[in-house]
């Protein structure tokens, strides 16, 4: 009996430290890395060769391996822990920018695949099918590995690590660079707009969970003393998912309450099943159960038995939370009172400029096709500091396809673009939003599933809990800042009459109140050129003015905007000077008045 609890133990804490690394990528960060089982087997191989003698002196040297060093506990778990972090680094380089979504399952599947079969066919590296056998047990030359209270310690090491590795997380988890990981997750395109480094966040990650996965391997390997390349096939990383789907994905409570209901769950039930049908039916069966979970799960509880909780940043500056927790955001109007007396630059952190008028941004031929199709062609335009330009032009005329190329979300095909004296034209779009070159977008683009306030808060540059290795110092390190950024976030979104709103998750919103989140997150993230792709619409008519009025102030400061907006009453009262695009170039320029007296300008957009 004692013996089964210890096995239970050992197998719970492997399944749990799996489940959490994988969830460290899949739930928190939005990597959806099907090729995770080979971590764990990378880790597991290590800590057994890193255990054992040469193989030539190993047993007859019946088997072939790698290595051979006969190190002793713990060198051969820190080393499985290494190399499963060391393994993830060249999915990141080869893969890169392409890492997300779609391209990220099926190619990291394949590549679990196509190492399986190396290591089942390849004898002279890993003995192929075969594995390794006689493993020796962790300090098993001073203790009996056999005994009872030997097992029993092995299981309290190893649920003690999956404690530790808990906390390690969920530290990294709820610090800042916990929430851009969260907004990386949610909408990698707009994070990388902000300032986000989405290769550096995802090489973090990557190599965090192969870290845990290989230390869980390296566990398994030294309690049941073999390894067999067949017993890590691509399917058990189905099991980890299912797991997390069903724990509850973003909240490591649930990856490990997923553990227990699934891979160990699963597995123990079965052994009390009574024989029936071929040998193969159960384990087929058990396929068909977790098949079934997934889709019930995915159907009816998407979250998780335990869903991933909402952050209540309200309650860290001491404040009660604005709405009740259950509540949907009453979405039915827009306040547009609060916004006349509020100062935006009181809470932007940026100081006035010279408003010298000089060219800060400017294009050269910039062209963009796609397969063939021209849709900027040979654009020149020269945008002034401390102006409100704006940029109109029929539907298909290029508009939002130019901001994109001026942030760096798309790359150019051809041309130059100009920042401040510095060609930026190859600039990675995080680079040019941490230079100040920010942007918003055509459509709504809140993270949904972070709150109101997570999404300003997340935007402001320079935070010193932002990085890995910030996020691991603690709250003690970065607690402070990052009260009075919360602090900042609140006064914005006060003086836009939507703090009732802030602890709820943005996705909840109207279509203008997102609106407004957004130029809130924006300016938050303390441009020195704005980029506004359509930001009144969805916004009511008086509270699209207020806005105006506000953003004219900023210009008056030294702040430049870049417009595109299809209301002309907005381009008339507020932006001087006007770009018209037409067919992806440039058809004219000037204040409204000159353009409403070009022909040209009144045929392609003006008429009606």
């Amino acid at each position: 009996m004692w013996f089964y609890i210890t096995t239970i133990l050992v197998y719970g804490a492997v399944d749990a430290l799996a489940c959490l690394g994988l969830n460290m990528q899949f739930g928190v960060a939005g990597i959806s890395n099907f090729g995770f089982i080979i971590f764990q087997a990378a880790g597991a191989y290590t800590a057994a060769v890193l255990s054992m003698p040469p193989a030539a002196t190993s047993n007859g040297g019946f088997q072939q391996y790698i290595l051979g060093w006969n190190l002793p506990w713990p060198l051969p778990w820190i080393g499985a822990a290494l190399v499963g972090g060391l393994i993830a680094l060249p999915f990141v380089f080869l893969v890169g920018k392409r890492l997300r979504g779609d391209f990220a399952a099926v190619g990291l599947l394949v590549s679990a695949v196509l190492l399986n079969l190396l290591a089942t066919n390849y004898i002279p590296f890993l003995n192929g099918a075969a594995g390794i056998s006689i493993v020796p047990a962790p300090l098993q030359s001073i203790f009996d590995s056999q005994g009872l209270g030997y097992q029993l310690a092995y299981g309290g090491v190893a649920i003690l690590l999956t404690i530790f590795v808990y906390f390690l997380l969920r530290r990294i988890t709820e610090s800042p660079y916990g929430r851009s990981l969260r907004a990386m997750r949610d909408n990698d395109v707009v994070a990388d707009s902000l300032g986000k480094n989405l290769r550096g966040q995802r090489t973090s990650i990557l190599v965090l969970g192969g870290m845990v996965a290989g230390l869980s391997g390296g566990i398994l390997v030294g309690f049941i003393s073999l390894w067999a390349p067949g017993a890590w096939g691509y399917a058990e990383t189905i099991v980890l998912f299912a797991a997390i789907i069903i724990g509850g994905a973003g909240n490591h409570k649930g990856a490990i309450l997923g553990a227990i209901l699934v891979p160990l769950g699963f597995e123990e039930i079965t052994r009390f099943l009574p024989p029936f049908g071929s040998p193969s039916l159960v384990p087929a069966l058990e396929w068909v159960a977790i098949g079934l979970l997934i889709i019930l799960f995915l159907w009816f509880r998407p979250t998780g038995v335990i869903p991933e909780k909402r952050r209540i940043l309200s309650a860290i500056v001491g404040r009660a939370p604005a709405v009740a927790a259950t509540g949907e955001a009453d979405a039915s109007k827009d306040n547009i009172g609060a916004i006349d007396d509020f100062n935006f630059r009181s809470v932007l952190n940026t100081t006035p400029v010279a408003n010298d008028h000089r060219v800060i941004l400017s294009t050269q031929g910039l062209t963009k096709t796609f397969s063939g199709v021209t849709v900027v062609s040979d654009v020149s335009i020269a945008v002034q500091q401390g102006r409100l330009t704006g940029m109109i032009g029929p539907n298909g005329a290029g508009k939002s396809t130019m901001m994109a190329l001026l942030a760096g979300t798309l790359p150019a095909t051809s041309g130059q673009i100009f920042y401040d004296g510095r060609d930026i034209t190859r600039v990675a779009s995080y680079k040019r939003a941490q230079e100040g070159l920010v942007r918003t977008f055509q459509l709504a683009s809140e993270f949904k599933k972070l709150t109101v306030l997570e999404n300003l808060v997340c935007a402001i540059p320079r935070q010193s809990g932002d990085s890995f290795l910030g996020s691991l110092r603690g709250r003690r390190f970065w607690g402070e800042q990052d009260k009075n950024n919360i602090e900042r976030a609140e006064e914005i979104l006060e003086g836009f009459g939507l703090s009732q709103y802030a602890d709820l998750y943005a996705g909840g919103l109207s279509g203008g109140q997102r609106r407004l989140v957004e130029i809130m997150r924006a300016l938050l993230a303390e441009p020195k050129v704005l980029l506004l792709d359509e930001p009144m619409a969805g916004v009511h008519p008086n509270l699209a003015r207020k806005i105006g009025n506000h953003l004219t102030k900023l210009v008056a400061d030294g702040m430049t905007i870049v417009m595109v907006e299809h209301e002309l009453s907005i381009m008339d009262e507020f932006c001087d000077p006007v770009i018209v695009l037409a067919d992806g170039k440039v058809l004219a320029q000037g204040t409204m008045g000159e353009l409403r007296a070009n022909s040209d300008v009144v045929e392609a957009y003006l008429v009606g």
